[in-house]
């Protein structure tokens, strides 16, 4: 696979089918990578802000439904206060992660926001808080929010009624990623590898997406199974097969912001590295207070990573 050339889909399945981790993809990816942004890695301070959450995906430990999490949410001032240390500490781009908890308000999110800002007038807000209404967006665009990340999971409508229950849907989905863009967000998207039920075809499907949607941020990464959900037996996604998507991935979106991911890390310590070496751009270490950090496992294993 060349940079600059978009195969077909069959080429793509192809490449996918095995897991193979690819160093001659890889190289293509590293040098396409260091073209556009030299050998500068991308940092961005996450804060996980709460892990409370309205809905009940399949996949996640912080799931409505898991009675075994110890819930948490951070003050408004807490967030702002995490952010401030963050810029002590050297960072300019926060992440603001949480589930989608009803108890942030588009009132709250928004002093949140502007608190930041004010503060830090040189730093960017991305905000990682799920589907909401294009009200709500806009009112996060207008306090000064410059990011959104919100990944499709999957591309393909019977796969994702598979991972979420029945009151979510990918249409809504792609309706908010869309209006994400329509109002001026920088967005971002992404699929996990590996998901239960998922195919070759479905990989296809995620990248034809990305490639109409246009994102300015792709994050991947491997299922990770958590124990106190319905996949709690199924297998975890390849780190290889990760990896050589990322590296297709830069191949195909050049100028966009590839994070190596924590769930990588996870499965091996070198999957990281190797991600940043086949493609990825991007790290996002956890500034979160330690009194909670430990409470936001989203999968088996991520509590043990800093």
């Amino acid at each position: 696979m060349a940079a600059g050339v978009n195969p077909s889909d069959s080429s793509l399945a192809a490449i996918i089918s095995s897991s193979d981790y690819d160093e001659e993809l890889a190289a293509l990816a590293y040098e396409k990578k260091k073209e556009k942004f030299g050998d500068a890695i991308l940092k961005r301070g996450l804060v996980e802000f709460t892990n409370c959450c309205r809905n009940d995906c399949l996949y996640c430990g912080l799931r409505r439904n898991n009675a075994k999490v110890m819930r948490y949410r951070l003050s408004e001032d807490e967030i702002i206060e995490t952010c401030a240390n963050g810029y002590e500490l050297g960072f300019r781009r926060f992440v603001l992660q949480g589930g989608e908890d009803l108890s942030f308000t588009d009132e709250s999110m928004c002093r949140i926001i502007s608190g930041i800002k004010h503060l830090h007038p040189d730093c960017s807000v991305t905000l990682s808080i799920g589907e909401k209404d294009y009200k709500s967006y806009k009112a996060y665009f207008d306090a000064g929010a410059d990011r959104f990340l919100l990944r499709h999971e999957t591309a393909d409508p019977s796969h994702y009624s598979r991972l979420h229950p029945s009151d979510m849907s990918l249409q809504r989905r792609k309706e908010c990623l869309y209006s994400l863009k329509e109002i001026g967000f920088q967005v971002g998207s992404g699929f996990m590898v590996g998901s239960p039920f998922q195919t070759v075809d479905n990989l296809v499907a995620d990248i034809r997406f990305l490639q109409e949607l246009k994102p300015f941020m792709i994050g991947i990464g491997p299922f990770i199974h958590h124990k106190d959900t319905p996949f709690a037996g199924y297998d975890n996604g390849s780190p290889q097969l990760t990896v050589k998507l990322v590296s297709i991935l830069r191949l195909l979106f050049p100028e966009a912001r590839i994070p190596a991911t924590t769930s990588l890390h996870v499965i091996g310590t070198q999957w990281r590295e190797k991600a940043l070496c086949s493609g990825a751009n991007v790290i996002m270490p956890n500034i979160t207070p330690l009194k909670v950090r430990k409470k936001y496992e989203l999968y088996d294993g991520k509590n043990k990573v800093e």
